[in-house]
């Protein structure tokens, strides 16, 4: 049983930052998504271990997904947020090496979340 497991979710200021962690990486492919209240889970950023990314429109120049080989985990960066990122968030990580879609129906494991609130 994979179990992915998300940290780093919090409450904070628009214009604020937030840094999410997810462990294990490692995975060929993996993704942040989120999920709103009363919306669906969207893609918010995707990396497979070849290095190529894929962001979100609502995200990018904002939030930066990467690697952190030292700590075995994948890192979402987050800057600028704004009242609208408040939402769970929720690691993925795929079996196979693909590109980095941002479309759920991909992904084979998944996290708990973590919750990341902005007020304005």
């Amino acid at each position: 049983q994979v179990q992915l497991e998300e940290s780093g979710g919090a409450s904070v200021q628009a214009g604020g930052s937030l840094r999410l962690s997810c462990a294990p990486s490692g995975y060929p492919t993996m993704g942040w998504f989120r999920r709103a209240p009363g919306k669906e889970r969207e893609g918010v950023a995707a990396l497979n271990n070849l290095g190529a990314t894929n962001y979100g429109d609502s995200v990018k120049g904002r939030f930066t997904i990467s690697a952190d080989n030292a700590k075995n985990a994948l890192v979402l960066q987050m800057y600028d947020l704004k009242p609208e990122d408040t939402a769970m968030y929720y690691c993925a990580a795929r079996r196979w090496l693909s590109s980095p879609f941002l479309e759920r129906i991909y992904y084979d494991y998944w996290g708990q979340g973590t919750q990341v609130t902005v007020s304005s």
